[in-house]
């Protein structure tokens, strides 16, 4: 029996993941980034054994640049898992992970802090939705979105993808640069 690929577990500090998430920034994205993205993160996640739906839309309109599945298995269940946390990504400009470790005490209380009420299974607080932000561009341009391992393999997996394919770009992955 294969092993599964390992995915390196992401940080549950808060100020670690915000820097992750910030120093992963894109100089541009195009219908043909997304491509790269998402072919990318389909082929990383054809090692495991569990289905999984990849998707990569814009921030405005939730136009969809890419959407993918890994293996037979997957269900609707997935979509809306995809749609739940990339609203989560649009509303509050976080990855789903770092909404997920900003508020331990689970969903009902994320969904009490911000009067959510019937609305709240809009949302998830799950690893898996992550904001792309480009250089130079004040928000989010698009949402990546992975359905279907747990929660933190989701995030890793995303994280891990977007700096292999930033460093294929050109771009340097580290340390943001200090702006005067």
């Amino acid at each position: 029996m294969a092993t599964e690929p390992s995915i390196p577990m992401p940080p549950r500090d808060l100020e670690a993941i915000e820097h992750i998430d910030s120093t992963l920034t894109f100089p541009s994205f195009t219908a043909q980034t997304a491509w790269t993205l998402g072919v990318a993160l389909r082929n990383k996640l054809l090692a495991f054994p569990k289905p999984c739906v990849i998707d990569i839309s814009l921030a405005h309109g939730n136009h969809c640049l890419f959407h993918a599945t890994t293996h037979p298995g997957t269900t609707i269940d997935n979509d809306h898992w995809v749609s739940r946390k990339r609203n989560t990504v649009l509303r509050w400009g976080q990855s789903t992970w770092y909404a997920h470790n900003k508020f331990s005490g689970g969903e009902a209380a994320f969904a009490a802090k911000f009067a959510l009420g019937a609305r709240a299974g809009e949302y998830a607080i799950h690893g898996g939705g992550w904001p792309v932000r480009v250089t130079g561009v004040a928000g989010l341009v698009a949402v990546v979105v992975v359905s279907g391992l747990k929660q933190e393999m989701d995030h890793g997996v995303i994280v891990q993808t977007v700096g292999e394919v930033l460093e294929e770009m050109g771009v340097e992955v580290g340390e943001k640069k200090k702006e005067d």
